[in-house]
């Protein structure tokens, strides 16, 4: 079979890496192409285009890139033809995949959705073109089965991939990776501003700032994949600040409090077992439209999943030095405030299901295509 496959973001590479895997142990004559990153083309993938060429964060700074997207869509429809795949699978990435779908419909390519777009949060009238566009739809969060439900869409929960990388972390492939970036043996904060160069920029100088504050700690910056090391050194300066490429979740494991972007990651720390603060800080103009058109309580995964707050959330103007600094001393010093994370995260994991998602959905996906042929 000949696979398509569209990832958009950091997330969605590793996420769709270990379906390509999965999918490679069930069918032999698999070939992949696709968009994504380092961790498709590592499992045998054709990288067509890299996700850091496709991340915009925001309205705003969609809008002003608008030309290159309709660039790459036209790009992306084009190449999909030239390989003539037996399916398309839309990891995540909504604004750029849903477009992308009503074309596979249009011309009559089987597609698969792994990893819904969150439309339960924000754009609920997508759920319409998914049951119109979309062949089969896989789901990672326990309550996407029931909201899809409202809408007599029948979805496949598989349980979230994330599970199978904690359950199962691999040792690091540089054993003195921690001595290398912690050379005093300090205990670790560790810093994830996320994977684009917007966000970056708002929030990693910021939590650089904590570090004035805390001289017993090695603060260390779990690098993107995608962005320079002369990048955050332009953000770092002088600081006493370490940073790795590589051993993010190794990180995670050995910190004792981490301040996270929201995304993906917070809900990688959660499962880890790291106790953390959620940050976020847009522009002025993209945060009040969020605030208009979103819908959910919360912004970070653990808390929507758990539907209270289990990790405190610093969004925009509440992402300042004086709130930073109060929670990041609650984390550290005061043990009753993380035993109650902690227990959380316990009850989060449990929530979540067993381990084996990108199995599963590759399992599923191999059996509707051969039963199809």
């Amino acid at each position: 079979m000949r696979y398509y496959i569209i990832a958009g973001e950091a997330s969605g590479d590793l996420h769709a890496s270990k379906l390509i895997k999965q999918i490679s142990n069930l069918d032999s004559s698999a070939v992949f192409r696709g968009w994504g990153g380092d961790s498709m083309e590592a499992e045998g993938m054709t990288l067509v285009k890299h996700y850091r060429d496709l991340a915009f964060m925001g309205f705003v700074e969609v809008l002003a890139n608008l030309s290159t997207i309709f660039k790459n869509l036209s790009l992306c429809k084009s190449d999909i033809l030239d390989f003539k795949p037996d399916v398309v699978i839309l990891v995540d990435y909504p604004g750029f995949n849903m477009r992308i779908a009503k074309f596979l419909h249009k011309q009559k390519i089987t597609n698969f959705y792994y990893i819904s777009p969150q439309i339960w949060a924000w754009r609920e009238s997508r759920v319409k073109d998914i049951k119109k566009y979309i062949d089969r739809v896989f789901v990672i969060l326990p309550f996407e089965k029931a909201f899809y439900k409202r809408f007599d869409v029948d979805v496949d929960f598989v349980g979230h991939p994330l599970l199978d990388d904690i359950l199962h972390l691999p040792e690091p492939k540089n054993k003195n990776w921690l001595s290398e970036v912690n050379p005093e043996n300090k205990p670790v904060i560790s810093l994830l501003p996320g994977s684009r160069k917007q966000e970056i920029k708002l929030m990693l100088p910021l939590m650089i700032e904590m570090s004035e504050s805390y001289p017993d700690y090695q603060f260390i910056i779990g690098a993107a994949p995608s962005i320079t090391k002369e990048f955050y050194k332009s953000i770092i300066k002088n600081k006493e600040i370490s940073l790795l490429f590589g051993e993010t979740r190794q990180l995670l494991k050995h910190s004792k409090a981490s301040l996270i972007s929201s995304g993906t990651a917070s809900l990688e720390a959660a499962l880890i077992g790291t106790p953390n603060i959620i940050c976020y800080k847009g522009s002025v103009i993209s945060y009040w439209i969020a605030r208009m058109v979103i819908k959910v309580k919360f912004i970070g995964l653990a808390n929507l999943i758990m539907d209270k707050s289990i990790v405190k959330e610093l969004i925009q103007a509440d992402f300042s030095k004086e709130k930073l600094s109060k929670e990041l001393d609650l984390l550290l010093n005061n043990s009753k405030y993380r035993s109650e994370m902690l227990g959380n995260f316990s009850l989060l994991r449990e929530k979540l299901g067993g381990s084996g998602a990108s199995k599963k959905a590759a399992e599923i996906m191999c059996e509707t295509l051969k039963n199809s042929c």
